[in-house]
């Protein structure tokens, strides 16, 4: 076999083929596909199987990232060991990596993030070297320390870098001297609220309170005005010791409606420094990316090339090697400055490999190893367009997106699409706890320009199935359907400017409040059949089946529709409200996803559930909606059948998310306003400030402080 190949070179004879419709020829290594359970869009990497690098790398992270970093360093040829807590002992990334260690209990103070655990694990299986993914210990100049005190490499930047970087004080100073953007603001560290009161009057409000170490969108607020100062920085500290371990805060100008578009940069220890153009990442919640995509409909060729150069520029001051990413902050002028600069592998790296063709992590390795970078900029492509949809098992009808657990008891991803990609960490029968992050997976989807990717993602989120947990892909749907998004018209507000009340889910109109009607009525009538034939029997059914004219009773937004169905050779024949719908019927309800064409227009839907009532969940577009489907003389009857008001206002309060109650504001006989704050739940290392739903008296409060509560979990009610 010759030393040098490329990826697609290098798996012939592992994989199988599949053809791009802007046609890139992709792969699906067999071996690789089977261990990590995802479809990969494959690069254009060469793989020089004579250049030494590590025989065995340890992942010290878990989920997805675990998982993507074990998919390279097998096509590389280098075992792996995966790190895991008690509770992730049966997790995908175990059981794709060649070895595994339990490293601690499922919190990740004692597993995860337990140096010495970790440490022992790499003694004890001789690994080389540990690739940190991202979060966790990825950005822990110690730990970096530690593992080169016991002749380890760390596939990440030097200690110096680390720490000149994860210090944002440190870090604005370095990009002002680098001749880098900056914003605004105070460049020291903020003592108490009254020192941060101060301070916000000087710069001005608005202003950005923030954690000065870490990032992910954790130790950050807004304020508007004293009080909120004062807030934020209680809330930013408590977040940033419990995350970062330093509650040290600092303040600047908050730029109001900026666009956050990033810059990925290599660079490697022979003063090589590359970047790998832009990524729009300014579709947020909580300061948390949702969709990121590459490159940015914004940004033209000579904003790339000043981004690119100052991004490089700052990664050249402090001597940086391996993948980072410069952040910025950009107003609707085109002024862009630095927001910070994260010193590891980004979660949204994948959009950016889609587009150059570069495994990023390939060249971490490489670099980790002594290699120079085997690109230079003008390596660097631009090829097509890549969306990313973050997948998380949240409810985005509470604050856009609050928590959710449990089991997945139906999982399938949409990779046998084309041009979709998927990262996760996950298959059916997984677990999603409340001691990790709620991600889910990477949904990523390239097209030869963005209108492609934006209808290639669309039918992804159609086809992907997820059930056991609540999930966001109501959210992600109609965000990337959105006019203004598919105009680019976007900033980091865009989900609280255009959803000022929250989000609802998708509204229908009144042509697809009758599409999804009719849709239903096939769904009910193949139910139908399927409950009146004998499979694998002789005996005949004891009532003959006829499959003529049905008039059945569709309720569907509170609104009743009479529908007849005809049931044809191929299709049924819908009519209702004076329509008619020509609905294929060449399809089966034991697939999770139907994929149907109505008056010749392909839909994809999912049947969540139905039962006896004529009660039937259908999800349409990314939303589920309820609908009640009847014969026309029962649903007669049902209307007689009682039902409960809902109307009422509660005298309780509930845990929108399961988590840790950290503060209780109140006691019991306390008069409280409608508004008032009356704990925090911290769940995923966020706070969320819990109010009183009314005015009046705390009856009784059900929880301790510091205990755990779990979704809908009474905390207390009032009198």
């Amino acid at each position: 076999m010759a030393a040098q190949l490329g990826l697609r070179g290098l798996l012939l004879k592992s994989s199988r083929f599949f053809k791009t419709d802007h046609g890139a020829l992709g792969l699906f290594p067999n071996f690789v596909r089977n261990v990590t359970h995802f479809s990969e869009i494959y690069t254009n990497t060469n793989i020089d199987l004579e250049e030494k690098t590590f025989d065995k790398i340890l992942i010290a992270n878990r989920g997805e990232i675990a998982c993507r970093v074990i998919n390279t360093c097998k096509v590389m040829g280098i075992k792996t060991v995966a790190v895991h807590s008690d509770a992730d002992s049966q997790s995908l990334h175990v059981k794709s990596a060649d070895e595994a260690v339990n490293v601690g209990p499922p919190q990740s103070t004692k597993s995860y993030l337990n140096m010495d655990n970790i440490l022992d694990a790499v003694r004890k299986t001789g690994a080389q070297a540990v690739h940190p993914g991202y979060g966790f210990l990825s950005e822990n100049r110690v730990f970096a320390k530690k593992l080169a005190e016991e002749g380890v490499v760390f596939i990440g930047p030097p200690t110096n870098a680390i720490k000149a970087m994860g210090d944002k004080i440190e870090s604005k100073l370095i990009a002002k001297n680098a001749n880098v953007n900056t914003i605004p603001g105070f460049d020291g560290v903020v003592k108490d609220p009254d020192e941060a009161v101060k301070i916000s009057r000087q710069i001005g409000y608005p202003v950005m309170i923030k954690a000065s170490a870490g990032g992910g969108g954790k130790g950050m607020r807004v304020a508007w005005n004293d009080d909120e100062a004062r807030e934020g920085f209680r809330f930013s500290s408590q977040e940033a010791a419990s995350s970062f371990g330093d509650d040290r805060l600092l303040i600047e100008k908050f730029i109001d409606n900026p666009r956050h578009i990033e810059i990925q940069v290599l660079a490697d220890g022979h003063g090589n420094a590359v970047y790998l153009n832009e990524r729009e990442c300014s579709i947020q919640r909580r300061n948390q990316k949702v969709i990121e995509e590459a490159p940015s409909t914004f940004v033209d060729p000579e904003m790339r090339r000043a981004m690119g150069t100052q991004a490089v520029a700052l990664a050249q001051a402090v001597d940086y090697e391996t993948a980072g990413t410069v952040e910025f902050l950009v107003d609707s002028k085109k002024n862009f400055y630095f927001l910070e600069m994260n010193t590891r592998l980004q979660v949204e790296h994948p959009i950016t490999e889609c587009i150059t063709g570069i495994d990023i992590v390939h060249q971490m390795i490489r670099v980790a190893a002594g290699h120079p970078l085997s690109i230079t900029q003008a390596d660097v492509p631009i090829n097509g367009w890549a969306v990313e949809c973050r997948v998380y098992a949240e409810d985005p009808y509470k604050m856009f997106g609050l928590p959710s657990i449990g089991r997945l008891y139906a999982y399938e991803e949409p990779t046998k699409l084309r041009n979709v990609r998927c990262d996760s960490g996950i298959e059916e029968g997984s677990e999603i706890s409340i001691f990790y992050d709620p991600m889910i997976s990477k949904l990523v989807t390239y097209g030869k320009d963005r209108k492609d990717a934006l209808r290639y993602m669309q039918k992804a989120l159609d086809h992907y199935v997820i059930r056991g947990v609540t999930h966001n892909i109501p959210l992600l749907h109609e965000v990337i359907r959105h006019p203004k998004f598919v105009a680019g018209d976007i900033d980091t507000k865009f989900l609280y400017t255009e959803y000022p009340d929250g989000f609802k889910g998708k509204q229908l109109t009144k042509a697809e409040q009758r599409r999804i009607a009719a849709m239903a009525c096939c769904v009910y009538l193949k139910n139908i059949y399927r409950a009146r034939a004998f499979t694998n029997q002789t005996r005949l059914p004891a009532q003959k089946l006829k499959k003529t004219k049905t008039h059945l009773e569709v309720t569907v937004d509170n609104e009743k529709l009479v529908a007849k169905i005809t049931d044809r050779k191929d299709h049924f024949d819908v009519v209702m409200d004076g329509q008619s719908f020509h609905v294929d019927s060449g399809w089966s309800l034991e697939n999770r996803v139907i994929n149907t064409k109505v008056n010749g227009v392909q839909h994809a839907v999912q049947l969540i559930n139905h039962d006896v009532t004529g009660a039937m969940r259908i999800r349409y577009e990314g939303t589920v909606f309820p609908l009640h489907v009847l014969p026309r003389d029962m649903a007669e009857v049902f209307e007689y059948m009682p039902s409960v008001d809902s109307g009422a206002v509660s005298k309780e309060i509930l845990s929108p998310m399961p988590g840790a109650l950290v503060s209780l504001a109140v006691e019991e006989g306390q008069e409280v306003l409608e508004g008032q704050e009356v704990c925090v739940i911290e769940a995923m290392k966020m706070q969320n400030s819990i109010t009183a739903p009314i005015t009046g008296k705390i009856k009784k409060i059900f929880c301790d402080l510091g205990q755990s509560v779990q979704d809908e979990e009474l905390i207390m009610e009032f009198e």
